[in-house]
């Protein structure tokens, strides 16, 4: 299996949430506020009208969670914020929305997300981090960062990139993989083991499908990112490094 294969297994299984008793502007701004995942927003009435406004996200028909609307709608009042991991903008219903695609995320939404991961990665210090850059050029665009991460005594940390440009210098344990592959050229991910400790587990993973706008996911999930990062392992052997 590829990423993309992964990719497209993720997009399969889109969730639904129902949203109950609720008039119909709850219902769009829900909508909205989840235009951008693989979720289904559809408005029902129970036939007491009672519990009032709720929600009840399915997955592949089946119950996971249900949250009061009022829980799970953002304040009109509250600035957007960048995507990220933290989860706290939309709970207790996002808290299940692991593996969920996101889609037509632009440029600076990519690399807030990944800042995330890296973030993470830095904070606990060890274990080991997978980026894909796409193309050497770009990746020359973030050497500061990833040098400074390739510093810390005991994070491991991978690049993977086709060659469009020359390896970039650099005075780290970087160690960049070259790769003239299709699917590294097409991907953009982060993937961090957490250091063997399945709860620090996280991963982004998406594709290019139109110009410089992704359709991916990012997910906590152990198994999915141990996935991943065995598949970068298996897959990728052609290193260029310092």
């Amino acid at each position: 299996m590829s990423l993309t294969e992964l990719i497209a297994g993720v997009e399969d299984h889109e969730k639904r949430l129902t949203v109950f008793n609720a008039d119909s502007d709850a219902v769009a701004a829900l909508s909205e506020q989840f235009h951008d995942r693989n979720v289904d927003v559809v408005g029902e009435h129970t036939p007491s009208g009672r519990p009032k406004t709720f929600a009840v996200l399915s997955s592949d028909g089946s119950f996971v969670t249900a949250a009061d609307v009022d829980n799970i709608l953002e304040p009109t009042t509250t600035e957007e914020t960048e995507p990220g991991f933290d989860g706290e903008a939309y709970q207790p219903i996002l808290d299940h929305l692991d593996e969920t695609m996101f889609t037509s995320y632009d440029i600076g939404q990519m690399v807030a997300a990944s800042r995330e991961i890296e973030d993470r990665a830095w904070r606990v210090g060890k274990g080991t981090l997978h980026s894909g850059f796409q193309k050497l050029s770009i990746l020359q665009d973030q050497m500061d960062i990833y040098e400074q991460l390739a510093e810390k005594k005991h994070l491991e940390v991978h690049a993977y990139a086709v060659p469009d440009a020359d390896v970039p210098d650099h005075d780290s344990d970087l160690t960049i993989h070259v790769e003239r592959s299709d699917e590294i050229e097409r991907s953009w991910f982060v993937a961090y083991d957490g250091a063997g400790v399945d709860v620090n587990k996280c991963a982004l993973l998406a594709e290019e499908r139109e110009p410089r706008s992704f359709y991916g996911f990012w997910t906590y999930d152990p198994s999915t990112v141990d996935w991943i990062i065995d598949h970068l392992d298996s897959t990728y052997g052609l290193v260029e490094s310092q």
